[in-house]
């Protein structure tokens, strides 16, 4: 069975390890954080047990003391020496940078809590002088914001170069029962010409081919179709530069069961025709 690739996060307080850990999350890495070192051997054991289904770890760790630090270098070691391939990313950040982080969150520098945030830093540096020496990668953060160190993470990282595609998740309901909360975009489509009003059209749903006919031969329902369509072209490149993983769009009508329904399904073949994996849920399909 081929080795682990394992990244071991370290580096100074307020320099980004968490933003960087949930970076690795995100291009598919499994992530633990603080794990202590002399556990390292038997997690990488219980991961080769399960059949290679985790094979990119991303690991968090604070090496503070040097009898941690010891423990790591060995145990590190040991891990190479078995075939892994293992690489110590260090963070860290300008000593100003590091004081004002600190200030605008309001917390106390972990190492020294009761005393200047700038001893702290300067304490902390020391105490892990020797480890960054053994870095084999060093960033400096203080002039990368979250989005530009996840991004350049997801650069030096990736395990799929292939582009992350979203999966689009549509949510249909009505105006009478509620707005869903969990959503990012909402659509209202109650301006297009109601089912409800035609008796044989009005015990049917927008699964119907009848009601989505109708719906959908509305000269605005095709204007308005077309513009989204448009939207979506617009936003979704936008989406997945920033590294979403999923986008919820809600649309909703008066009673969330005709016209919701067939614009939803109309927008999930034109999803899925640009290679898009989208969910749609009825929300109010049977009230």
């Amino acid at each position: 069975m081929p080795g682990l690739k394992l990244v071991v996060i370290s580096g100074l307080s307020g320099a980004g390890k968490s933003h960087a850990l949930k970076s690795f999350e995100d291009v598919g890495y499994f992530c633990i954080d603080n794990l202590p070192p002399a556990l390292l051997p038997t997690f990488v054991e219980l991961c080769h047990q399960q059949g290679g289904e985790i094979e990119n770890v991303a690991l968090g760790i604070d090496v503070r003391e040097r009898v941690f630090f010891t423990d790591l270098v060995g145990v590190l070691d040991r891990l190479k020496a078995l075939g892994h391939s293992v690489e110590m990313l260090f963070l860290e950040a300008r000593e100003e940078v590091l004081v004002r982080r600190f200030s605008e969150s309001r917390r106390p520098h972990p190492l020294l809590p009761d005393l200047p945030v700038l001893e702290g830093v300067r304490f902390e540096k020391e105490r892990l002088a020797e480890l960054r020496r053994h870095a084999d990668r060093i960033i400096d953060t203080s002039d990368l914001t979250v989005h530009e160190l996840r991004d350049l993470l997801a650069r030096q990282f990736s395990q799929d170069r292939a582009p992350r595609r979203l999966t689009i998740s549509i949510i249909t309901f009505g105006y009478k029962f509620g707005v869903p909360y969990d959503i990012d975009l909402l659509f209202d489509v109650r301006f297009l010409r109601n089912p409800f009003f035609v008796p044989e059209l009005k015990p049917l749903t927008g699964e119907d081919p009848r009601v989505r006919a109708f719906v959908l031969a509305d000269p605005d329902a095709v204007a308005f179709i077309a513009q989204l369509e448009q939207l979506f072209k617009f936003l979704i490149p936008l989406f997945e530069r920033e590294r979403r993983s999923y986008l919820n769009v809600a649309i909703g009508c008066t009673g969330g069961r005709h016209r919701s329904v067939s614009v939803a399904k109309r927008l999930q073949e034109s999803f899925a025709a640009s290679g898009y994996h989208t969910t749609v849920v009825h929300r109010d399909l049977g009230k």
